[in-house]
C-alpha cells in the first residue's frame, strides 16, 4: 500500500528529530527549527544529510513503522465501513447466495465478468465452498471494466429476476468463463444452450429492477471504496484483489476465531 503524503511528511519529521539527537556539534538553539539563521539552517541540512547517508537504515525503519500504522488504520476504517453498511452488504434481498445460506461465515464478492482475476477467483471460491460447507457466499454484480461487463451483469440479473436463483447460478458460472466480444445475441445463445430462454432474458436487461440493483451495488461499492475487482467483504473486513485458496482459508480461519 503506497504511503500517503501526510505519512511521508511525518516520517521525514521523525527522521529529522532522530538525526538532531545524533548531531552533537550543533548548538542547542538549532533544536528550535523555527528560529534558525541561514548559516544554522545550512549546517543543519548538511549534518542531517551526512547522518542519513551514514545511517540509511533509519529511513527504512521509519517507513516500515509507518506502513504498518497505515495498514492498521485501513483495517479499522474498513471495519467501520462494513459496520455502517452491513444491511446492504449482507442482506440486500436481491444478491444471489451460494454455498450454505445458513453458514457461520459470510464472504461477499464484488465481481465483473470481464475481469481476469475474477475468473481466477471463481475457481478458488469453488474449491473453498467444496472444502468448507459452512460458508455463505454472496455475489454482487459490479461491472466496471467495459460495456461487455455491463451487458453481462444486466443479463445475469435479468435471468435471476425472471427464472430464479438456479438459473442465475447456472448462467453466472458460464458467464465468468465467457471469452471474446459480448453481444446480446451471444448472451442469448449462451442462455439457450443452458436450457434458458435467451430472448426473454435479453428483453429484460434494461428493466427498472435490473437498473435499480446495479445502481445500489455501484453506490455500495463507492461507500466501501471498492475501485477494482474482485473485492471481498469477509465477515467484518475488506480484502481487495485476488487471493489464492490458502490466503482465503487463512482469513476464514482467523475470522472464525475472532467471532
Amino acid at each position: 500500500m503506497p504511503i500517503s503524503f501526510s505519512l511521508r511528511k511525518t516520517a521525514l519529521t521523525a527522521t529529522l528529530m532522530m538525526a538532531l539527537t545524533a548531531v552533537s556539534s550543533l548548538p542547542a538553539s538549532a533544536l528550535d527549527l523555527t528560529n534558525l539563521s541561514d548559516d544554522e539552517r545550512n549546517a543543519l541540512r548538511d549534518e542531517i544529510r551526512a547522518y542519513l547517508l551514514e545511517n540509511p537504515e533509519v529511513m527504512v525503519e521509519v517507513f516500515g513503522v509507518l506502513e504498518q500504522r497505515q495498514a492498521q488504520e485501513q483495517v479499522e476504517q474498513d471495519k467501520h465501513l462494513v459496520s455502517v453498511n452491513a444491511d446492504a452488504i449482507f442482506n440486500d434481498g436481491f444478491s444471489h447466495v451460494m454455498g450454505n445460506p445458513d453458514g457461520d461465515y459470510t464472504i461477499v464478492e464484488f465481481v465483473d465478468y470481464q475481469c481476469g482475476f475474477c475468473r481466477k477467483a471463481h475457481a478458488v471460491l469453488k474449491d473453498l465452498l467444496a472444502a468448507d460447507g459452512n460458508i455463505r457466499l454472496v455475489l454482487k454484480e459490479f461491472p466496471i471494466l467495459s460495456e461487455g461487463s455491463l451487458m453481462s451483469a444486466q443479463f445475469a440479473i435479468s435471468a435471476q429476476q425472471q427464472f430464479g436463483a438456479e438459473a442465475y447460478e447456472t448462467l453466472h458460472n458460464a458467464l465468468i468463463s465467457m471469452r471474446g466480444n459480448v453481444t446480446e445475441a451471444r448472451l442469448a445463445e449462451l442462455a439457450d444452450g443452458l436450457g434458458l430462454d435467451g430472448a426473454a432474458i435479453a428483453a429484460g436487461m434494461s428493466s427498472p429492477e435490473v437498473q435499480r440493483i446495479l445502481t445500489e451495488n455501484r453506490e455500495l461499492g463507492k461507500r466501501l471504496q471498492v475501485t477494482g475487482t474482485p473485492a471481498f467483504v469477509m465477515n467484518d473486513t475488506m480484502a481487495r484483489g485476488f487471493m489464492e485458496l490458502e490466503q482465503m482459508e487463512y482469513l476464514v480461519s482467523e475470522g472464525r476465531a475472532a467471532q
